[in-house]
């Protein structure tokens, strides 16, 4: 749990070019923006989206949009001080399969939201 200590990240390696620290901290803040705008989509889809065709249905976006809006706000921090470290010990950049996993969750979020609009709109018809 190194991420609650900056002292001991100051202890390792060296100290880096200033300018990679500051792109790394826009870096996690720009992720962190992302797992905020999750939650709150989240919390709008639980107070005010109608109920959907699907029994639930409404419940399910809203807590999948929750979990998340979590797991990106956490993996965000985790891949700061993982890539902190590594700039700070001279090693490669850790890779990550996140984005891609955010991307094809959202993605397939997207396709259900779209099957669901769609099915409402058949049963009205």
């Amino acid at each position: 749990m190194r991420w609650f200590d900056p002292q001991e990240m100051r202890e390792v390696g060296t100290r880096p070019d200033y300018r990679f620290s500051l792109a790394n901290e826009r870096t996690f803040l720009a992720w962190l923006r992302t797992g905020l705008a999750l939650i709150a989509g989240g919390l709008a889809a639980a107070q005010f989206l109608p109920p959907l065709p699907l029994t639930h249905l409404r419940e399910v976006i809203a807590v999948a949009l929750l979990l998340l809006g979590g797991t990106v706000a956490v993996r965000a921090v985790d891949h700061w001080a993982r890539t902190e470290r590594a700039i700070r010990l001279g090693e490669d950049l850790p890779a990550s399969r996140f984005p891609a996993v955010l991307a094809l969750a959202v993605g397939l979020g997207a396709i259900l939201l779209v099957v669901a609009v769609l099915a409402r709109a058949v049963g009205r018809g």
